[in-house]
């Protein structure tokens, strides 16, 4: 009786498009298991993904502010005193003409939140990249030189924040006058001091870790190091930080209006329509001058920090979870 031995069968040359297959699933692995996995997170957070519509809804209304203004044929410095105040000089409040109500000048309150709202969002946006990259840089250097330069960056930065902030901008104001370039470069000088210190200690953490050490002994240079090894490990505190100033960035810019120390009148801004509120205790009487630019300011400012919140956790779901739990 004769045996027979099963021969195992061949293996398949991979064919081009099976191996392109194997690529693109390799691809799709990847990604999946970097930015979808955040987004997929972000959308399971009901606060973000309401605090993300806010912000949208605050964007659009900011861009077609000249739509809002030609569809109630206001313009934001415009006077209607014949229909925005009573025959005592009392502002109107919301009604069919004025949604919002008008102001102690006949103004529409809905045009001039409209246009406050470019002021706000371009503050926020632009002081809040300007100290991010001052502070990155800033902390990446101190951290990875150390000794002296690190001492020295340290020691600057401490001063900054040393430094009381009002007092600052009066100074600068009485010298150069206010206006927006000016709102901005005091709250940059003023920001990014938290974000140099975080990374400055991430740093340190990372620089004698093994892949740092195996770049520098493949020949690496110091700024190679920093930015092509170092640097990438960064994005998630410079994202989360950023987030979490811009809404501190209009706070400052509200806070310098509000004393007649940022925009100048009668370009709008929210924090100069709290003053125009404020002024004479108008608000008494005029509820609206005051609810409306300030529910705007709060409904921003906790938009852009519970989004910040719902970016660490989703850009870091296991120091979220670490520090829940602790």
């Amino acid at each position: 009786m004769s045996t027979s031995t099963s021969k195992p069968p061949a293996p398949r040359l991979a064919t081009p498009k099976t191996a392109a297959i194997a690529a693109r699933n390799a691809a799709d692995v990847q990604l999946r298991g970097s930015w979808s996995l955040t987004f997929a997170r972000l959308r399971r957070d009901p606060a973000s993904i309401a605090s993300i519509a806010v912000i949208l809804l605050i964007v659009a209304f900011a861009l077609g502010a000249p739509l809002v203004a030609a569809w109630t044929g206001h313009g934001p410095t415009e006077q209607f005193r014949e229909t925005g105040l009573s025959p005592s000089g009392i502002p109107v409040g919301p009604s069919a003409e004025f949604l919002f109500g008008a102001d102690q000048l006949g103004r529409d309150v809905l045009v001039r939140l409209a246009y406050g709202a470019q002021v706000s969002l371009l503050v926020g946006v632009v002081a809040s990249i300007a100290a991010s990259l001052i502070g990155v840089v800033v902390g990446v250097v101190a951290g990875f030189f150390g000794g002296t330069v690190d001492t020295v960056l340290s020691r600057i930065t401490d001063l900054v924040m040393s430094v009381p902030f009002l007092l600052c901008a009066i100074a600068l104001v009485a010298v150069l006058g206010p206006s927006l370039p000016l709102s901005i470069a005091v709250i940059v000088f003023f920001s990014w001091t938290g974000l140099a210190r975080v990374i400055r200690g991430q740093v340190i953490a990372l620089r004698h870790r093994e892949f740092v050490e195996a770049a520098r002994s493949l020949g690496a240079g110091r700024v190679s190091i920093m930015f092509r090894d170092i640097l990438p490990n960064l994005v998630v505190p410079i994202i989360v930080y950023t987030t979490l100033m811009i809404p501190s960035a209009i706070v400052f810019e509200a806070t310098l209006s509000f004393l007649g120390l940022g925009i100048v009148p009668p370009t709008p801004s929210w924090g100069n329509m709290l003053a125009d509120a404020a002024n004479g205790s108008l608000y008494l009487i005029a509820w609206w001058m005051v609810v409306v630019p300030g529910g705007a300011l709060l409904a921003l400012t906790l938009a852009f920090n519970l989004l910040g919140d719902g970016l660490r956790d989703a850009l870091d779901p296991a120091a979220s979870k670490g520090g829940k739990g602790a």
